[in-house]
C-alpha cells in the first residue's frame, strides 16, 4: 500500500494498493477527480496538475523517516493549521450572525421574501463555516503531533 498526499492539502491522504510506480499514481490522481468531483477538496488546484506532484507518505514512524522529512511534512501539517484556523476566524461571525437568523424560521413571525432570500444565500457562507470549522478542528489534533515533532528537532543536544 502507498499513500500520497498534496503540498496544498496535506490533510487528504490517497491510499493505492502497490508500490510507488506511474500506474499508482494515476490511480490516486483517478480518487483525486473523485474528491474534486464530490466537493470533498478544501483546496483549488491549478490547471496542469499532475500525478508527479503527488507526494508519497511514508507510513514509517519518525524515527525511521528522515529528520528532514518529518520537519518538512510537521511544518506543513502546522501550515494548515494556520490557513484553516484564518478561515475559521474569518467567517466566523457571518456564519454566527446568519444562524441567529435560522431561529426566524421556527417561530410564528411573519417572513418577508427578502429576509427568506438573504437567508437562503446566507446558507452557502454557513455551510462552508460549518466545513471550515471540522477540517480546522481535525487539523488541530493532528497538529499535536507536528509540534511533537519540531518540539523535538528544536531541542538543544545539551539538554
Amino acid at each position: 500500500m502507498v499513500q500520497y498526499t498534496l503540498a496544498q492539502s496535506p490533510e487528504i491522504i490517497l491510499n493505492v494498493p502497490g508500490k510507488d510506480s506511474a500506474k499508482a499514481r494515476e490511480k490516486a490522481m483517478d480518487q483525486l477527480m473523485e474528491l474534486m468531483d464530490s466537493g470533498k477538496l478544501p483546496t483549488e488546484l491549478e490547471e496542469g496538475f499532475g500525478s508527479q506532484q503527488l507526494i508519497e507518505v511514508k507510513e514509517t514512524g519518525v524515527e525511521s523517516a528522515s529528520d528532514e522529512d518529518g520537519i518538512t511534512q510537521a511544518v506543513q501539517i502546522l501550515s494548515n493549521l494556520a490557513t484553516l484556523k484564518l478561515k475559521v476566524q474569518e467567517s466566523r461571525s457571518e456564519a454566527l450572525e446568519i444562524r441567529k437568523a435560522v431561529d426566524i424560521l421556527f417561530s410564528d413571525q411573519s417572513v418577508s421574501e427578502e429576509e427568506i432570500s438573504r437567508l437562503k444565500e446566507g446558507f452557502k457562507v454557513l455551510k462552508n463555516f460549518a466545513q471550515a470549522n471540522l477540517r480546522y478542528q481535525d487539523a488541530r489534533s493532528k497538529a499535536e503531533q507536528a509540534r511533537q515533532v519540531l518540539d523535538k528537532a528544536l531541542k538543544s543536544p545539551d539538554k
